[in-house]
């Protein structure tokens, strides 16, 4: 009779001591893992966004000193190979434009552009997939948190009661993941 008697009693401890907290903390876990989820989604999309504008001016700037360089060059070929005298003064003209035109670049830009726009590019490259694999990792960890505790007790039950899915998805690398990138700047 005694038994029968401290069964409810305590059932009724048990179920008050892991009551609305296990509930609770279940609901707030899973608003970590959709919180970091929206982390990593800006990441990616941050990605989609940077690093195609960055490689078209990389691109642009890279076509620019190259046209001016290769004019100095096809100017300087030219006029070695000219041989008549006209010919000589039309090429040495040339390559005196072709200098010209890399002086007033240089005297309004000390430093050429495309090493610099190269290194930004390289650099915000880097950051961009540091970022990512930050926001990833902070991801997995709500996941591992969220998982754990829906699939210990009194988690699980409270998971159940809740509607709340049995387990998250981990963020995993493809198949393909561990080839390199490549940015082309064809």
């Amino acid at each position: 009779m005694r038994t029968r008697t401290w069964v409810p009693v305590a059932f009724l401890v048990l179920a008050t001591g892991c009551g609305p907290c296990g509930y609770n903390r279940i609901v707030n876990e899973e608003q970590q893992v959709e919180a970091a989820w929206s982390q990593v989604e800006n990441q990616l999309q941050r990605r989609a966004d940077l690093i195609p504008n960055l490689v078209e001016v990389v691109k642009g700037y890279a076509k620019h000193e190259k046209g001016v360089f290769d004019d100095i060059a096809n100017a300087r070929a030219a006029m070695m190979g000219a041989s008549a005298r006209a010919d000589k003064i039309q090429t040495a003209n040339q390559f005196t434009d072709a200098i010209s035109r890399m002086i007033s670049i240089t005297e309004s830009y000390p430093q050429l552009k495309a090493d610099a726009n190269f290194q930004r590019l390289m650099d915000e490259l880097a950051g961009t997939e540091n970022r990512l694999a930050v926001e990833r990792k902070r991801y997995n960890e709500s996941v591992q948190q969220y998982n754990t505790d829906v699939r210990g007790i009194p988690g699980v039950w409270w998971a159940r009661i809740g509607g709340f899915a049995s387990q998250k998805d981990y963020f995993k690398a493809e198949a393909g993941a561990k080839a390199v990138p490549k940015v082309s700047f064809q």
